[in-house]
């Protein structure tokens, strides 16, 4: 239905390290390229660097004006982060706890440098699809667009080899959550400026995480409403943005970056949703 409304759909992605399969994967999608606009913003760091090469080698050879116009996107915006970003990009370094805070915070800003650089008037949907994305079903933008919700987020898994050396899948975006009366009572015993990060030991909020309600049985439509949201593969309505939800870089209710988004589009009064089990898959270093 969107693509047959010619609805455009903006694809934004904040890129560190390149891989070739999100790249791959992102050419695999059904949805008429005329109607989708690319953005990419690049972090001031030699990986950042070396990324913004390989991926501008990608962007010359699809975009070449001898390509047929329906092998084209739209557009393509490529930025450069104005802020420092961490040093290191490994998935262990960036993913320790003592570093979240300022992470998202810098995570937050890039995004929303993005966000406003990119969004147009006859923008329709905007599609957020993390650089590490290197699998997801072909019609991803039509299947999530289907739902015609505010804002929703696919089920962001990963493959990897069991210990018998089998394939396996395991969840690998805990950012997608329903609030629980633990998260309320450690928010409230806490100061202005801290902030809840989920996922981590350090802090058990038990919250109801939507990577553990997958049921490989299950209905790919099943819809749960979420209070918190990742950013790996998140489809929000142009308007909820354009109403004033951005990514906060600073603690709002003690919440940053993307679950900061989702709190703040529920205090506009937006509704959201995941689908536990509509897999997209994350790369494993």
């Amino acid at each position: 239905m969107a693509a047959y409304n010619k609805e455009r759909v903006l694809i934004l992605t904040p890129m560190a390290k390149f891989h070739q399969g999100y790249w791959d994967n992102l050419l695999s999608l059904t949805y008429p390229r005329s109607l989708i606009e690319l953005g990419f913003i690049f972090p001031r760091t030699q990986e950042g660097d070396e990324a913004l090469k390989s991926l501008e080698k990608q962007v010359k050879k699809i975009q070449n004006p001898k390509n047929k116009v329906e092998e084209r996107f739209a557009k393509v915006v490529i930025l450069r982060q104005e802020h420092e970003s961490l040093k290191s990009q490994n998935e262990k370094d960036r993913h320790a706890f003592k570093v979240q805070k300022e992470r998202r915070s810098q995570m937050a800003t890039a995004r929303n440098s993005l966000l406003f650089t990119t969004i147009g008037p006859y923008t329709s949907w905007v599609l957020w699809l993390d650089s590490d994305i290197v699998e997801t079903p072909p019609t991803l933008i039509q299947d999530l667009a289907s739902h015609d919700k505010p804002v929703i987020a696919a089920n962001c898994f990963q493959r990897y080899m069991d210990d018998k050396n089998a394939p396996a899948i395991r969840p690998y975006d805990f950012n997608n959550w329903i609030e629980s009366d633990e998260g309320l009572r450690i928010a409230s015993t806490l100061g202005d400026d801290d902030i809840i990060v989920e996922g981590y030991s350090e802090i058990a909020t038990y919250r109801p995480l939507m990577g553990h309600f997958y049921d490989e049985n299950g209905d790919p439509k099943t819809e749960m409403p979420l209070d918190g949201v990742g950013g790996t593969c998140l489809m929000v309505k142009a308007d909820v943005h354009r109403d004033g939800a951005m990514f906060p870089n600073f603690p709002f209710y003690h919440l940053i970056e993307t679950e900061g988004f989702a709190k703040m589009a529920k205090r506009l009064g937006y509704d959201v949703f995941g689908l536990p089990n509509y897999l997209v898959y994350h790369y494993n270093e």
